[in-house]
């Protein structure tokens, strides 16, 4: 019995997490290419940022971003366009620094989406309702710019027959006040 306490104790010591915030809040424009000739522009808001101290993993930022995205496709007679809006909570981690003055990231979230059409171009996303993954780079310019680059995922997690997800290549810029 005490041995599986103090094993219990060791193991909520070796994940033990401190929160600090900060009140820096960030807006970033993204251009989107999809995979699916879909191309769009994707306009997000950050409210806070958050570091987690980890024993593990060091400092690890946590941001919960809000965005709005507009995507077009189709032929110049058949175009077509569909919107979509998403909460999604990403998970930074510093992995190196360029030329010992751009600190360079890697971020990884789901969230939730809402899509304005169920048919998208040309594919029956099977829901309004999908799932927004993500994971990407995105390197510090200064305390107040940065520049990313992410691989964009919307899929309905299979809660439906028809689930051919889309996909996208985003370059994005922020800008934090």
């Amino acid at each position: 019995m005490k041995q599986t306490s103090f094993l219990s104790l060791s193991f909520l010591i070796a994940f033990t997490v401190t929160f600090t915030a900060q009140a820096r809040q960030t807006v970033s424009v993204d251009y989107m290419h999809g995979f699916d000739g879909i191309d769009g522009m994707r306009l997000a808001y950050r409210p806070l940022e958050q570091t987690l101290v980890t024993d593990w993993f060091g400092d690890i930022k946590l941001y919960w971003e809000i965005s709005a995205v507009v995507w077009e496709y189709g032929k110049n007679d058949s175009h077509s366009t569909s919107y979509a809006a998403s909460i999604t909570p990403v998970f930074m981690k510093q992995i190196t620094t360029l030329n010992n003055k751009y600190p360079i990231y890697l971020e990884a979230g789901i969230g939730a989406s809402y899509i304005g059409d169920q048919e998208v171009a040309g594919k029956d996303i099977g829901s309004n309702y999908q799932f927004e993954d993500r994971i990407g780079f995105f390197m510090e310019l200064d305390k107040k710019q940065h520049v990313a680059l992410r691989y964009m995922h919307f899929s309905n997690g299979g809660f439906n027959n028809n689930n051919p997800g889309l996909d996208f290549l985003n370059v994005s810029y922020a800008y934090h006040f």
